[in-house]
């Protein structure tokens, strides 16, 4: 639920930044032309000139959906994880140690003989409980339990600032509930959906039957199922579009538990917060989405008894099928792996295996990863290479002639106080207290879900406490937190095959100085913006300023808008979302014009060649790596997928769209009206 991370979805490496002009002379060029498509013009199809290469080398396999040339960064990083594993797991390890819990886990996941003599037997006390179920007060009973192991059937809670007063944690409540995850597969009946509703209905009544659920409660499966469906499609309707969940002030409604209490009577709260043990100290909380909250308040006096059996029993089935046999996995996934994404194939054991431990354990995963893989030279070398990206940023400020000096004041005032993390946490997570045993592979999942969930509700209610990281360092990617006001760069991101120690600057600033800015200016994207430096939520622009920024983010609305995402015979064709994106598209968009004054400035000292290299200037070189970091390929249900849920425009477009916007790129290829790439200079967006 750390849904106030605004990430790039994938990274690069860094890059030195102090190179001489002499070195630069010896470098590469950092742009491997096996990439290329040179049947096509970049003038055209600049994704498919300079991507086209590497899409024909690494076609989709059975076990991809999607795959790009970040995927391999981070399926680098999962074999380096296996073999810290393997090599713990076939140590002595102490009684309860952090290592013996890492190789207990492993090994029983593992373990394919013994998940097929289990069965579905590890699952059947919770659904024997939730069968013995008969009073509302036994529904509600079971409600606070699935909560306290994670399962969040109806809402869901976690910690996250306050709103007001960003370096408190208070309590969120947040819709929740839907076994397909989003409101829209219910309700609307674009590309896909009517096959993915028959195909879940269908999943159910399998599954309730493999389960004996079904004899259990004496309801026919098909009917079971039929239930659910119709329950969380209620749900559906009463929950906020993704959109509407984007708008901060929106999703901030500060309640008291008396005044909760009032609105939503059938809502126990303080009984449910004394249950997660939070109700000590609390003032206040934050209910998200009160329209909906005020649906599970009804459901809550409405809904059968029977239907609620329905409901979690399938959402504890839901939950368990990925750590039962071998028959729930694959029936699993035949539906949300095949019919919802496109894959033909499940991964290897030992990949879902491994993410497992990975999610369970992931900051004691992360000791051992830095102590084994991460340079200390990387570290150093990335903070001046972000603060050069900071520079550039407040020149990019400075600059900009839609804002007021007042804004750009306290514009300045935000990117000082920014907080940078790079590589790993300064203390690690203690996981004493994280129980493994060598009974069943799901009681395990269990425990550490429980666990999980007691150490983020102990957090609220207290201070923020800003050393804590919002990914493991051997996470693929990167975030900016608005409420902390920070930018973090895991340690899997910082190596190759992304970055070329022996490449010139130009390529790297093109890559990871575009993501680093990227992350920079979700500081100031249409949500970013909304915070102060402190992290609050507070309006801290003039009139002017806000309308001037409105007018500039609707062009970048539009050109999304009118992109295509997928045009499928059976799918239909389907255009991207411009709204949903926009603060994605924004980073992407200044990310690339600080990055490219920084390179600039670089150059100016001489720490970029500013000669021809492998035909190309540094300036095209810059928009070659970019382009490169979003190589990638993907089916045509995995695409619908990602445009339907995603908040990040498809790689593709993030080239082809957002290349055009950029004049610099414009210029440097020579693009002229009538060129598929070219776009009027009164629809570019400068926004940072």
């Amino acid at each position: 639920m750390k849904k106030l991370l605004l990430t790039i979805a994938t990274m690069a490496i860094i890059a030195t930044g102090c190179q001489n002009s002499k070195e630069t002379n010896t470098l590469t060029s950092g742009i491997d032309t096996n990439n290329f498509d040179t049947t096509a013009r970049l003038q055209d199809d600049f994704y498919q000139y300079a991507c086209g290469g590497w899409m024909k080398n690494h076609p989709l396999d059975a076990e991809h959906s999607r795959y790009g040339a970040f995927d391999v960064l981070a399926e680098n990083a999962q074999k380096d994880l296996r073999d810290i594993i393997e090599t713990v797991s076939k140590g002595n390890n102490p009684e309860g140690s952090i290592a013996e819990k890492i190789a207990m886990f492993y090994n029983i996941g593992m373990d394919s003989i013994r998940l097929q003599e289990q069965g579905a037997a590890p699952l059947m006390p919770y659904l024997e409980k939730i069968n013995s179920m008969k009073t509302n007060e036994d529904v509600w009973n079971a409600l606070l339990e699935m909560h306290r192991r994670g399962g969040f059937a109806l809402f869901a809670t976690f910690g996250e600032s306050d709103p007001d007063e960003a370096n408190m944690n208070i309590a969120w409540t947040y819709q929740s509930g839907l076994g397909l995850g989003d409101r829209d597969y219910y309700l609307t009946d674009e590309g896909n959906n009517v096959n993915i509703r028959k195909g879940y209905v269908a999943l159910m009544a399998k599954e309730f039957g493999m389960t004996g659920f079904d004899k259990m409660s004496g309801i026919e499966a098909e009917k079971l199922a039929q239930m659910v469906m119709d329950f969380e499609t209620r749900l559906a309707k009463a929950q906020n579009t993704r959109l509407e969940n984007r708008n901060p002030m929106a999703t901030f409604n500060r309640f008291t538990v008396e005044e909760a209490s009032a609105a939503m009577p059938n809502i126990d709260w303080a009984n449910y917060f004394e249950t997660m043990g939070i109700l000590d100290g609390m003032k206040s909380f934050n209910i998200a989405q009160p329209k909906y909250m005020k649906e599970v308040n009804n459901v809550l006096s409405d809904t059968d008894v029977d239907v609620f059996k329905a409901y979690f029993a399938w959402n504890a089935i839901n939950g368990a099928a990925s750590y039962l046999s071998d028959d729930f996995v694959e029936t699993s996934f035949d539906f949300y792996g095949r019919l919802l994404s496109g894959r033909e194939q499940n991964r290897p054991r030992w990949k879902r295996v491994t993410a497992n431990v990975d999610g369970a354990m992931g900051e004691a995963l992360g000791q051992l990863y830095v102590e084994k893989y991460f340079p200390a030279e990387a570290k150093a070398r990335m903070e001046t290479l972000v603060q050069n990206l900071i520079t550039a940023l407040g020149q990019r400020i400075d600059m900009a002639e839609w804002m007021t000096e007042a804004t750009k004041a306290n514009a300045h005032e935000k990117l000082g106080t920014i907080l940078v993390k790079i590589g790993y946490p300064d203390k690690w997570r203690d996981y004493s207290g994280l129980e493994i045993k060598d009974d069943s592979y799901f009681a395990n999942v269990m425990r550490s879900n429980e666990f999980d969930m007691a150490y983020m509700f102990s957090k609220i209610n207290k201070p923020v406490d800003r050393d804590e990281w919002g990914m493991t360092p051997q996470t693929v990617n990167a975030y900016y937190n608005p409420t902390t006001n920070e930018i973090c760069f895991p340690a899997a991101i910082l190596q190759p095959p992304f970055f070329n120690m022996n490449a010139d600057e130009a390529a790297n600033y093109g890559a990871i100085g575009v993501v680093i800015g990227h992350e920079l200016t979700h500081g100031y994207d249409d949500q970013g913006r909304q915070y102060d430096k402190d992290g609050n939520l507070n309006d801290w622009w003039t009139e002017q300023d806000a309308e001037n920024f409105d007018k500039n983010k609707q062009t970048l609305i539009e050109a999304f808008n009118n992109c295509i995402a997928v045009d499928d015979p059976e799918l239909g064709l389907i255009h991207g979302n411009g709204e949903l994106t926009l603060g994605e598209n924004i980073a992407d968009n200044g990310g690339l014009h600080v990055s490219y004054l920084a390179m600039h400035n670089a150059m100016a000292k001489g720490q970029v060649n500013k000669e021809m290299m492998d035909g190309f200037t540094p300036e095209q070189r810059f928009f070659l790596a970019y382009a490169a970091v979003w190589a990638s390929n993907i089916n045509n249900k995995a695409a619908l997928q990602l445009t339907q849920m995603d908040v990040h425009s498809l790689g593709r477009n993030r080239v082809n769209v957002a290349l055009p916007q950029v004049t610099e790129f414009i210029e440097a290829f020579g693009i002229k009206e009538g060129d598929g790439m070219w776009l009027e200079p009164e629809k570019r967006v400068v926004l940072w």
